[in-house]
């Protein structure tokens, strides 16, 4: 069954966006429904729709579902336009106030202007400050018209008391939606890295700071395959691929970014990442290179078992892409991205109260 999961109609279109409408593989030979309702469902359709157009191939699909593919490939052109609009409105309220900051995530991407920004949608944009500077920051955003998303106090308390950034706000007049970080993963993680090593090595952009393109790769792989939200799994992952084609066609060394993973104790997502890439979307990876972060960080079994996990939670959240082992593997990885973010003392109060919450209905969860 897991071959089928492998294989479904968006993978094989990812694996093979550089060769669409070649003899290897023909427009003719897509699934086009099933395409747009699995992309769709992994918030994907903006890039599948750019990878047509980029390949000019776009004009060769038949009527109807091109006409889903353009208005996708619209959103995504708007949702860039807004984007970056929006982090000019936060680097002047911040600019203002002598704080610099840096961009994380999808926003990163788009400011880049890279290839791992085409399609790529989001909702919200992700920044990073310096620990001491956070409160700062937020007096300003709330005096610019940005107010926390939640209100439930236990929300407010477990965020400013144990998580890497402070309580989501979104902004009252645009509804647009910030997440404030002062670093990468919860401090009570068993990963430790040292934010100030990022800081010392990112690249200034137009006034704003990004994560260099090696720490870029390490906060994409960390971000996935440690936090455990996986609805945009399958995103995350042509992120990284993206990403890992980038590095590539630098010309570094790939031993150079191994070094700075285990610089940083980041070794585990680099492996999982660059192994998943490999083996969803057959990123090109040196074969030595690869087999040596399996030795290091891996065993037989261990590669087993997180195989028959992640090969399930990173596929598109569609039935078509489910088998009956779906459900189990995403709830195991969620309690595991927990486990690796808490202490015990503090994840077993925390799911309890999470589970009581969807028990009774209640949305603050």
């Amino acid at each position: 069954m897991i071959e089928n999961i492998f294989d479904n109609v968006l993978v094989v279109f990812l694996r093979n966006q550089g060769g669409i409408g070649s003899e290897r593989y023909p427009i003719s030979s897509i699934n086009w429904d099933l395409l747009i309702r699995q992309a769709r469902r992994a918030n994907l359709l903006s890039r599948v729709a750019f990878f047509l157009q980029e390949s000019e191939q776009l004009i060769n699909v038949p009527l109807k579902p091109r006409i889903h593919l353009e208005s996708a490939l619209a959103v995504g052109e708007a949702n860039a336009r807004s984007v970056k609009w929006e982090i000019k409105q936060i680097y002047l309220v911040l600019q203002k106030a002598q704080l610099p900051f840096m961009l994380l995530k999808g926003a990163a991407y788009a400011h880049r202007m890279r290839t791992s920004a085409k399609g790529r949608v989001f909702s919200d944009v992700d920044i990073m400050l310096a620990a001491e500077q956070i409160d700062a920051a937020e007096k300003v955003f709330v005096h610019s018209g940005w107010i926390p998303a939640s209100f439930d106090s236990y929300d407010q308390q477990y965020y400013r008391k144990w998580m890497h950034e402070i309580p989501p706000l979104r902004h009252l007049k645009r509804q647009t939606n910030l997440d404030v970080h002062h670093t990468i993963i919860p401090p009570t993680s068993r990963l430790k890295p040292d934010v100030h090593k990022f800081w010392a090595s990112a690249e200034k952009i137009d006034g704003i700071y990004v994560l260099s393109l090696n720490d870029m790769i390490l906060h994409s792989a960390t971000h996935l395959f440690h936090e455990g939200e996986f609805e945009g799994g399958l995103r995350d992952i042509s992120d990284l691929s993206l990403l890992l084609d980038e590095f590539s066609q630098t010309g570094k060394s790939w031993s150079e970014l191994k070094a700075r993973a285990y610089e940083q104790n980041l070794g585990g997502p680099l492996y999982y990442a660059i192994h998943y890439c490999e083996l969803i979307l057959h990123t090109v990876i040196p074969e030595s290179f690869v087999n040596m972060l399996e030795r290091e960080n891996s065993s037989y079994l261990k590669t087993k078992i997180m195989d028959f996990l992640f090969m399930r939670a990173l596929m598109p959240d569609h039935p078509s892409c489910d088998d009956r082992w779906t459900g189990l593997a995403r709830w195991l990885l969620y309690i595991r991205s927990h486990w690796l973010r808490m202490p015990m003392s503090l994840l077993i109060p925390h799911l309890l109260r999470k589970s009581w919450l969807r028990l009774t209905g209640k949305t603050a969860h």
